[in-house]
């Protein structure tokens, strides 16, 4: 008897419990809570965090995250209004706003990703193909006033006489809208469809935006044509500036020269004019012994060891070797 009565109590006990865990139930911060009763919500949703009372077995508890989520998209080939083929990939913001909508119309996250998907998506393909590849690529016009402040430098340059390297032409095309604006249009444009799932778009990025693979390879090519054209500007113009710069050295090279000649013409006459006085004065002195003198030098400058000379006994050149008393 005392055992069927331990038995009825830990049956007793173990409903209790089972009562117990299902009908209280925790809502965390971050969370929103709603509870159904055969599939239909019968009161607003909880959303604040606590501890509360349901009745087990007939009601069940719907959690929906109110964070800020995000959501990614898949990067897509889309043609541009002026028929660029660029692939783009967006990344957006959104949270639940209205839990019951969000619950009777989506269910759950998986279902409002598939909504988010569909919709942003064919939004983003809508704006970017209704507009220019500059309006999704380029938020403000001022780079177009960069260059434009490049072409006057460049002019300035050449009225001075100034080599210039690269010169810009073409004019470059202006922005009306610009990329933030385009992701505020996808986001007002998407945000409208969402409403009904009860969810709202925060925000929508562009997280990359790139040429299709054939148009990309092009921009390179052209790319690289553009820098050799310039590396050989350059080079042409590193060419006329080494022969400047060698027709300067040859000109001061030539000036140089041409004073150090003068001068030394100067010098040597200097030096000869003093020469030719100082053997006058000599000469006056002894004409005889000058005479002398200028024999031995020359004596000196044509008689070698092997050197032959015809010449008469009475040759004037040889009249100091000859015997005298």
């Amino acid at each position: 008897m005392q055992q069927v009565k331990l038995i009825v109590i830990g049956f007793i006990i173990l409903f209790s419990v089972i009562i117990v865990s299902g009908s209280v139930f925790i809502v965390t911060e971050g969370q929103l809570a709603i509870i159904t009763e055969l599939g239909k919500p019968i009161r607003e949703p909880l959303i604040n965090a606590g501890l509360y009372f349901k009745i087990p077995f007939f009601q069940e508890v719907r959690y929906v995250d109110k964070r800020i989520l995000t959501w990614d998209g898949f990067p897509s080939e889309i043609p541009t209004k002026d028929k660029k083929y660029i692939k783009v990939d967006t990344t957006a913001r959104w949270r639940v706003i209205d839990a019951l909508k969000f619950i009777q119309t989506v269910r759950n996250e998986r279902g409002a990703k598939a909504r988010l998907d569909a919709i942003l998506d064919a939004t983003t393909r809508d704006v970017i193909s209704n507009n220019n590849l500059v309006e999704a690529v380029r938020n403000s016009n001022q780079i177009v006033k960069n260059i434009e402040d490049a072409k006057r430098e460049i002019e300035a340059k050449k009225a001075r006489g100034e080599a210039v390297v690269e010169e810009i032409s073409g004019e470059i095309e202006k922005v009306t809208i610009g990329r933030e604006k385009l992701s505020e249009i996808i986001a007002r444009d998407a945000g409208k469809e969402l409403e009904s799932f009860g969810i709202k778009i925060i925000d929508v990025q562009f997280r990359r935006i790139s040429y299709e693979k054939s148009v990309e390879n092009k921009v390179y090519e052209r790319m690289i044509s553009e820098r050799q054209k310039i590396a050989q500007k350059i080079r042409s113009i590193g060419q006329g500036e080494r022969a400047k710069i060698e027709g300067r050295v040859t000109k001061d090279l030539q000036g140089i020269e041409s004073e150090a000649y003068k001068d030394a013409q100067v010098i040597r006459g200097n030096g000869e004019a003093k020469a030719f006085k100082i053997y006058a004065k000599a000469l006056s002195f002894d004409p005889e012994f000058y005479s002398f003198v200028r024999s031995l030098e020359a004596y000196r400058k044509s008689i070698g060891s092997k050197t032959k000379f015809i010449l008469s006994q009475d040759a004037e050149f040889l009249r100091y070797l000859k015997r005298t008393k």
